[in-house]
């Protein structure tokens, strides 16, 4: 087949298994860690009304792809955003592009599936037990929703400033309760999940119990997690650039850590190359995500297979 095969945004959400894309983005951390891709640190160009980020990548027998993508505020929702754009597959041997997909879909599903091997890897409990997740937006919805598929037996619970918006989120893990506060969510949970697009930290680390594991994905115009939380947790992310680059590239809570404090790899604990939490099951552990284009090369090689495999799409000529 000849031609750029380019999926709307249905057809991109719905080509994203999330089985395949959990396996593909673990694969991917795993080559982040290792040193086997090849990912120069995200730019961005800075707008009155947002950024417009450019993330390309390689990973080795998944191809080379770039993801253009605009955060812009939402100015009818303050303290919200919209992530848009495209993700562009090539080809790694001869450089045809091959796949043209939403950006939007892609980057919440694999952002989730980077929160959940976080938690999986550093969690007390395999379980989870008792889950909150911080946010009512896209990319808390995402991540509910690949909760749902992986651990349906958790005990979730929603938080949010827009209780009505929280239940719509809860909808999407069966048996989920929505919080009164963000405060009270978190107090009683043993993993969080912080999805916001906070410009100020939203969890404070006296509302967090001994053992509890945190996943911060949000916090492109600011720190999700407070100071306190940073000092007391052991931290993790997908890249070292997390903690040395400055944002957007890097996180805006690792800026600045204190001399000697350590940010171990995902990938390096998920390839059994470094320890995790290490069986204390009273330690504050914390996976910072800032997203990588290892992992958009991983979702988008898992959307263009299984449009081919299911006939999904229309075929462009360039």
């Amino acid at each position: 087949m000849s031609g750029l095969l380019v999926l709307d945004r249905g057809q991109t959400a719905a080509a994203l298994e999330p089985a395949g894309v959990l396996d593909a983005v673990g694969r991917a951390l795993v080559a982040v860690a290792r040193g086997e891709v090849s990912v120069p640190p995200r730019i961005a160009a800075l707008t009155p009304a947002g950024l417009l980020g450019a993330m390309p990548g390689y990973v080795a027998g998944l191809g080379p792809a770039a993801k253009l993508v605009t955060v812009t505020a939402d100015p009818e929702h303050p303290g919200r955003s919209f992530h848009r754009g495209l993700v562009l597959l090539f080809d790694e041997h001869d450089g045809r592009p091959l796949a043209l997909v939403d950006a939007e879909p892609l980057t919440a599903v694999r952002t989730a599936a980077s929160a959940t091997h976080g938690a999986l890897a550093l969690a007390a409990r395999p379980d989870l037990g008792r889950v909150t997740v911080v946010g009512t937006g896209a990319q808390a919805r995402a991540q509910l929703a690949l909760l749902a598929t992986v651990r349906p037996e958790a005990q979730v619970t929603v938080a949010g400033r827009d209780p009505a918006r929280a239940g719509e989120a809860a909808a999407l893990f069966p048996g989920a309760r929505v919080a009164a506060a963000i405060e009270e969510g978190v107090r009683t949970a043993e993993v969080v999940f912080c999805c916001t697009g906070a410009t100020a930290p939203v969890v404070r680390r006296e509302w967090l119990s001994p053992g509890v594991h945190v996943s911060s994905v949000g916090g492109s115009h600011g720190p999700e997690l407070d100071p306190g939380t940073v000092r007391d947790a052991t931290l993790f992310a997908e890249w070292t650039g997390a903690a040395t680059e400055p944002p957007p590239a890097g996180a805006h809570e690792l800026q600045d850590l204190a001399p000697g404090r350590h940010v171990t790899l995902l990938g390096s604990v998920l390839a059994g190359d470094r320890p995790g939490r290490g069986g204390d099951t009273r330690a504050l552990t914390v996976f910072k995500s800032t997203g990588h284009a290892a992992l958009d090369v991983a979702a988008v090689r898992v959307a263009y297979d299984a449009a081919l495999a299911r006939g999904l799409g229309i075929r462009v000529d360039l």
